[in-house]
């Protein structure tokens, strides 16, 4: 607890933030966390919330799982920092070949450890150009990649990612993403490829295509898998590395251990992240051994990278995924939300909502209004009646109006039913505002 004597209200903490801490860091919700259990946090007015957020995806074993603390506590005893570039440490060699037997693909893997989701994707796109030879990298429109300078070029969103931080790093393009509801077929998207190479890079300098396989900031929207299928033929006929982002969707929370997984499609390299530390900083790239040999030493790496503090928490993760058998838990809590959506879409006291989508338990829908059309606004009043409720909800989509659930994959059946009830009462209070 921090000696400080001032209040410690959230009003009051929100004006020290505004006076310590620049606008350019965002925070979805104006309540501060004192605390957190599980799928449940409480502010530090004491107010008690049910998490749908985990964090953006990062505590799919839920905040503080014994087992993660234990782990790291154990760790702890040890030593916290010694850097793998000066002595390496088991844990790293031992997440490495576990997460080397879970590669979702059929020849040897290597893996290579850092810190944070955007320190991954930069760096396979690094172990792509060493390996191949080439510069050229292509992303989708609608894709989250990071805030780093390549991987915001990455990124397909220019607002609020990349106003103001130009120039870009250059040689990244993009291609729309397939997606009904704005018009856009995987006939599209594979045309606008074929365009690409014709007019601004030839696929002889693309060293990969990079894509989420459930777009997480874009909208929880699957790549679907005639897609999947495409791009591994033309990677494959073009001498291209294809990239799986599994930041976000990995790790259980599609009912997979990666969402790739899902189209039997396999890919070069895999980037992983979030919710791999139970919620302590760590990432890696899983990728195919030949093709992860061929940076030089001493070219990747970092001084935290693969910290042994984080390299516990991920070991102790994967033994409760497995123990606690959260794949097929995914499937169960997607399916509850999917259902509850679906019965508050049949109603008309509630703001209205459309596509409910995603594997798992990465689940969406969108707000809409009277005339299906995006409803950003409304998706607004729904967090903040979730708030006031008591359940975190988390925005996300290319219009700002898809709700998000991210609830951790060990909530427990009662508390699970608890935020859908809140969230239900949240939906119904953002109708009644209107």
């Amino acid at each position: 607890m921090s000696s400080d004597t001032r209040a410690t209200t959230n009003a009051a903490l929100a004006a020290r933030r505004a006076k310590a801490v620049p606008r350019g860091v965002a925070t979805a919700h104006p309540v501060m966390a004192a605390r957190a259990e599980n799928s449940e946090i409480w502010d530090v007015e004491g107010k008690h919330y049910v998490d749908f957020g985990g964090g953006i995806a990062v505590v799919n074993t839920g905040h503080r799982h014994p087992a993660v603390m234990a782990a790291v506590a154990a760790q702890l005893e040890k030593f916290t920092h010694v850097a793998f570039q000066v002595t390496a440490y088991e844990p790293y060699i031992e997440l490495c070949e576990k997460l080397n037997a879970l590669a979702p693909f059929k020849e040897p893997a290597k893996t290579i450890l850092f810190t944070t989701g955007a320190e991954a994707t930069e760096n396979a796109v690094k172990i792509a150009r060493a390996a191949t030879g080439r510069t050229g990298v292509i992303a989708f429109t609608g894709a989250f990649h990071g805030r780093t300078m390549l991987t915001m070029a990455m990124t397909g969103k220019v607002l609020p990612y990349k106003r103001a931080f130009g120039p870009l790093p250059p040689d990244v393009f993009h291609v729309p993403f397939p997606n009904e509801a704005q018009g856009v077929s995987v006939e599209d998207s594979l045309k606008a490829l074929d365009f690409l190479f014709k007019a601004d890079i030839g696929p002889d300098r693309v060293a990969a295509i990079i894509v989420e396989p459930v777009q997480g900031e874009g909208g929880f929207h699957p790549v679907p898998k005639p897609l999947f299928v495409a791009l591994r033929e033309i990677c494959t006929r073009n001498g291209i590395l294809l990239i799986a982002d599994e930041v976000q969707s990995g790790f259980a929370r599609t009912g997979k251990m990666f969402a790739i997984e899902h189209s039997r499609v396999e890919p070069d390299l895999v980037t992983i992240a979030k919710s791999m530390g139970g919620g302590f900083p760590i990432s890696g790239v899983i990728g195919r051994a030949d093709i992860m040999d061929k940076a030089e030493p001493g070219g990747l790496g970092g001084t935290y990278a693969g910290s042994p503090i984080g390299c516990a928490a991920a070991l102790a993760v994967l033994d409760v995924i497995k123990k606690e058998k959260l794949l097929a838990r995914a499937d169960m809590i997607g399916g509850r939300i999917k259902d509850r959506l679906a019965r508050i879409a049949m109603r008309n006291h509630t703001v209205r909502i459309s596509d409910i989508r995603g594997p798992g338990a990465m689940i969406a829908c969108d707000i809409v209004d009277d005339d299906g059309k995006p409803d950003a606004d409304a998706a607004k009043r729904v967090l903040q009646h979730g708030l006031d409720e008591g359940v975190i909800l988390l925005a996300c989509g290319t219009a700002g109006n898809t709700i998000r659930n991210l609830v951790p994959l060990t909530v427990p059946d009662d508390v699970l039913e608890l935020g859908l009830n809140r969230m239900e009462a949240a939906m119904i209070k953002a109708k009644g505002a209107l």
